[in-house]
């Protein structure tokens, strides 16, 4: 009780002497000056970074910075690291951290005489960490897998760079024609992206431990770079990818669905993507190597997305990639021969003869994969269609058409059902006669001579039936060509009414 009474007591202050400047008390100024000069100290050892506006374009670029005694923060010196060989190896882990911290800054590359130094410093960094990378011997800890992770995430994610498009520039140029933009900052990209390549494929990754910093988030915003329009940056992707997906087969899933939502904005939405061809180049490797039976999943990739990938415009530009995996497809499943026949024909090209070839082209592809059975299936509709492109005043289309007929295995499954076929395009081989290309006129003789000799009384039969169609289809002519005129008098005398009435109301 008596020291609870004692505690209530107003107590005296200590004495103390008051320096010169301020009247402040020797005891505190030491415990400032104590807490001032740890948190100094504290600030320089620990390296930090700062947002800093990267020139004008407002990007954000993060530089080292080191803090004053006043409060305020001036840029560190970005300075090279010592050598690889030049420290203990003990060292080398502890140096490869501060390697990949020093990477993590990013540079503005649109102004060429920006940071020349820092750029050559940190460009040589990154590729002794590509060779310490590619040699080394133990496993990476998790400290330096993440601060690898971290540094690649740094440099590679970033806002594509992309030429200002109109809507009239897109519909009066090709796509095929523009001329790709190259990355400046690619000198650095390049490194980073073997950096990236030589750790997925090195014996000192743990696959295990990888998994936990190369996630899903990552996967997509990695993934997303194939719209890059430098093919170069394609080129590593495509590559990187590949290794990923072969050696992390927990996100194979996830990567398919990833690049079956690319395809589906690319179809249904914007018909612009760069890294088409890259990611089809990806899909045929993967389909090739697909275990049988194939899954539904599967299947329903290929009607869903493969398919509809003929119905963009600029198809030519991946169309060998597209074509390739269509026919693995077939390959692994002769029973998808119909669903694939009808597909295409389903997008078939009406207008567009360059598309039209192409089309032919992987008809050629697909059949000379297909079996007797299936071809049954579909033989009806693809000949019909066939017939159309054998009389395309086109010629390209049709002499596309007509080099069917140099396949051996085509040739073998049109002889055994010539019953049903050489009927349906019969007449288009006749009114080739008088086609106006030579070539096309040369090859549709020599398709008449291979029906005529394999079974001339069927060919007979078709001639006289085609002779006997010849008058009714004149006779169908003049009805049509007496009603279009029917039609344009009528047209003629609306019109002559219509200025009537205006000129009576004037």
């Amino acid at each position: 009780m008596i020291k609870n009474i004692l505690n209530k007591l107003p107590r005296k202050q200590a004495k103390s002497v008051e320096n010169r400047n301020g009247g402040q008390s020797v005891s505190s100024s030491k415990a400032e000056t104590t807490l001032k000069s740890n948190t100094i100290s504290s600030s320089r050892i620990t390296s930090c970074t700062a947002p800093v506006p990267n020139g004008t374009d407002g990007s954000i670029s993060h530089q080292p910075v080191d803090a004053r005694e006043d409060g305020t923060a001036r840029p560190m010196p970005y300075e090279a690291q010592p050598s690889f060989n030049d420290v203990p190896t003990s060292e080398k882990q502890n140096l490869f951290l501060r390697k990949v911290s020093l990477c993590c800054v990013i540079f503005d590359f649109t102004d060429p005489t920006k940071n020349v130094k820092e750029k050559d410093i940190k460009r040589q960094t990154l590729i002794e960490i590509v060779d310490y990378v590619a040699s080394a011997s133990g496993t990476f800890n998790e400290i330096a897998m993440q601060e690898f992770i971290r540094m690649v995430s740094v440099n590679l994610f970033r806002t594509l760079l992309s030429q200002p498009r109109e809507n009239k520039v897109l519909q009066a140029f090709d796509v095929e024609e523009e001329e790709p933009r190259m990355d400046p900052s690619w000198p650095h990209l390049q490194v980073v992206y073997e950096c990236l390549l030589k750790l997925v494929t090195s014996p000192a990754m743990d696959t295990k431990l990888a998994k936990r910093y190369i996630t899903r988030s990552f996967l997509v915003k990695f993934i997303d770079l194939f719209d890059s329009e430098d093919p170069r940056e394609r080129e590593y992707l495509k590559t990187i990818l590949h290794r990923i997906y072969g050696k992390f087969m927990v996100h194979r899933p996830f990567i398919r669905k990833v690049i079956n939502n690319i395809f589906y904005r690319f179809i249904f939405e914007t018909e612009k993507y760069s890294g088409i061809a890259e990611l089809l180049e990806i899909l045929g490797s993967i389909i090739n190597g697909l275990a049988l039976p194939l899954k539904e999943e599967h299947k329903v990739f290929l009607v869903r997305a493969l398919i509809p990938l003929h119905k963009p415009k600029n198809v030519s530009v991946y169309h060998q990639q597209l074509s390739y995996c269509i026919t693995q497809f077939v390959e692994k499943d002769c029973k998808l021969t119909d669903t694939v026949i009808r597909g295409l024909l389903k997008y078939w090209p009406v207008t567009n003869s360059t598309k039209e070839v192409m089309f032919l082209g992987e008809v050629e592809e697909v059949l000379e994969v297909t079996q007797s059975p299936e071809f049954l299936r579909c033989m009806v509709p693809l000949f019909r269609q066939i017939a159309r492109s054998l009389h395309s005043s086109h010629f390209q289309v049709a002499e596309r058409a007509l080099l069917l007929w140099n396949n051996d295995h085509i040739v073998n499954l049109i002889k055994q059902n010539r019953k049903v076929i050489l009927p349906i395009i019969f007449d288009s081989l006749e009114k080739n006669a008088s086609h106006w290309n030579q070539g096309v006129k040369s090859l549709t003789l020599n398709v008449r001579k291979i029906f005529s000799d394999t079974d001339p009384e069927l060919f007979a039969q078709c001639s006289h039936k085609f002779k006997e169609d010849v008058p009714q289809e004149e006779e169908l002519k003049q009805k049509r060509d007496a009603k279009w005129k029917q039609l344009e008098e009528i047209a003629s005398s609306n019109e002559a009414t219509t200025r009537f009435s205006q000129q009576k109301l004037r």
